[in-house]
């Protein structure tokens, strides 16, 4: 996989994809207009208490107009997926490889024949970062990928992948079970994301109340049940795995460093 092509550079696809271009890989950014213009003019900048840095990768707002990529990130939010998944559709001379959001079934139900589920490889982020400015991101706290074969087995190219990202400095995990990952992950969020709000703190805060934990629970139980509906089951324990993660201080699972 020599060229890479990231689609977006927020704070999550902006920090993983510097990161790449850093460690010298061919990676080019398909981004909107107000980011491509300030990396353009300023390159990407990642500031971290781990050490901050500037890229200035190839970016364009046109995939026509950047190198043909053999493995596609895509880090862009659902409601983009439709339009960036047809501006860079894959033909049938084509043999891009895609790192998946988790909407990509949804995107391929709607466009018949765009995509072949053997060209997607699901992948997960685990990190804390946020957009200071277009192409400035803001690092806090991990940094960390899992990705896996839709159909459960470690291909060759899910360990070249998971290479590409180590040679970057970025944990890389194997899951046995991606779509069970995104799940918990799910669990995770859908605990913590509100609950950080309605309590105007920290995630670590969110555990300090004792009424919380019950709040945790009822939401868990509430993702679980939406799993078992598509197949996909979880432990009987994922609330109180769910808390576990979040006191020891990675927030997600996989991320036992």
């Amino acid at each position: 996989m020599k060229q890479i092509l990231m689609v977006g550079a927020g704070s999550v696809g902006g920090f993983f994809g510097a990161h790449l271009a850093k460690a010298n890989l061919s990676v080019s950014f398909l981004l909107r207009p107000k980011t491509l213009a300030a990396v353009k003019q300023n390159g990407l900048t990642i500031r971290s208490a781990n050490g901050s840095f500037t890229v200035h990768p190839p970016a364009a707002s046109d995939p026509r107009d950047l190198p043909k990529p053999d493995l596609i990130i895509l880090s862009v939010k659902a409601y983009d997926l439709d339009e960036v998944l047809t501006q860079n559709r894959a033909g049938p001379d084509r043999s891009d490889r895609h790192l998946d959001p988790a909407e990509w079934s949804r995107y391929r139900r709607s466009h018949p024949g765009a995509f072949q589920r053997d060209c997607v490889v699901g992948g997960i982020a685990y990190i804390y970062t946020k957009i200071a400015a277009p192409g400035v991101i803001d690092h806090y706290k991990k940094g960390a990928v899992a990705i896996g074969e839709l159909m459960g087995h470690q291909s060759p190219r899910l360990l070249a992948i998971a290479d590409l990202f180590k040679q970057a400095g970025i944990l890389c995990q194997l899951a046995d079970d991606i779509r069970r990952s995104k799940w918990e992950k799910m669990c995770w969020n859908c605990v913590f994301n509100p609950l950080t709000v309605m309590i105007d703190d920290k995630v670590a805060k969110a555990l300090d109340h004792p009424e919380m934990l019950r709040v945790i629970h009822q939401i868990v139980g509430e993702v679980v049940a939406v799993a078992a509906t598509v197949k996909v089951p979880l432990a009987a324990d994922m609330a109180e795995k769910v808390v576990r993660w979040t006191q020891r201080d990675t927030g997600y699972p996989y991320l036992d460093v």
